[in-house]
């Protein structure tokens, strides 16, 4: 009875000290004392010694790789202040031992103890892809064109594993453009063109208004002059009726007045 209790001390041990559980998203691969990778993936849920040799974790679901700071050129030339985006790539679990044993190593990265297999890879071909995809758009349109940039950049490196025959492998599962921020100097060239396309309007406003009290104020003078001629007129012809009918005493008054006066 001793002896078994003592051997199941030491398997505790065992599992406590020198084996490694795989997590659900993930998978693992075993390396031998000889640092050779086995071929075959260690499946989730299972527990794998690790007394002998060693055991990677690699995760391979909605594996996020943040892309910060980046500068794009835009299609006009200009040089963007800020531009950050995450891309979410999976892996199929099938492929993780090969992919890590026969790609170069610098593709891999290494975070908290797991490795991510192809992630320095996928973030050399994102940057391009979102450099390409800059090359597009207007710098002061791009946060407007999101989602097109977008589709074009996940596009842009699905094309590039299909070229590399990683299509089976690797899945850009989405690309998401975070913040988009111009340069400040066309931000700036940008608000003082909206500065002067208001004030032209307000010129033009003023100069419509303008014209419309000109127009106005002439119709005023043209209806005058018209009134002053119907009322003298008016009044000619109540004059000559008034003579007609003998309500009205004529007098000649001559042309030139003058002419009456007598001198003294």
């Amino acid at each position: 009875m001793k002896r078994i209790l003592t051997l199941s001390v030491l398997a505790a041990a065992v599992l406590a000290t020198g084996c490694t559980r795989i997590e659900t998203g993930e998978v693992g691969v075993r390396v031998g004392f000889d640092k050779q990778v086995q071929s075959g993936e260690l499946l989730p849920g299972s527990f794998n010694q690790t007394l002998i040799g060693d055991v990677l974790t690699f995760p391979v679901k909605d594996v996020n790789v943040p892309l910060n700071d980046m500068t794009p050129a835009a299609k006009d030339n200009s040089t963007m202040k800020d531009f950050d985006a995450t891309v979410v790539y999976n892996v199929n679990p099938k492929q993780v031992a090969e992919l890590y044993s026969t790609k170069n190593k610098s593709f891999h990265a290494e975070f908290k103890g797991d490795t991510y297999v192809m992630y320095n890879y996928i973030v050399q071909n994102a940057r391009n892809a979102i450099y390409k995809a800059a090359r597009q758009h207007e710098a002061l349109d791009m946060a407007d064109a999101r989602d097109k940039m977008e589709a074009f950049i996940k596009d842009e490196i699905t094309r590039n594993l299909a070229e590399e025959k990683l299509d089976g492998s690797i899945t850009i599962s989405q690309v998401l453009i975070r913040n988009v921020v111009p340069a400040d100097a066309v931000v700036a060239s940008a608000n003082e063109l909206v500065k002067a396309k208001n004030e032209l309007k307000q010129k033009e406003v003023e100069v419509k208004t303008a014209e419309a009290e000109s127009r106005r104020m002439a119709a005023l003078a043209n209806n005058s002059a018209n009134s002053i001629a119907f009322m003298q007129a008016q009044a000619m012809l109540n004059i000559s009726e008034g003579i007609k009918t003998g309500k009205v005493q004529t007098i000649v008054v001559p042309s030139n007045f003058n002419a009456l006066m007598m001198p003294k």
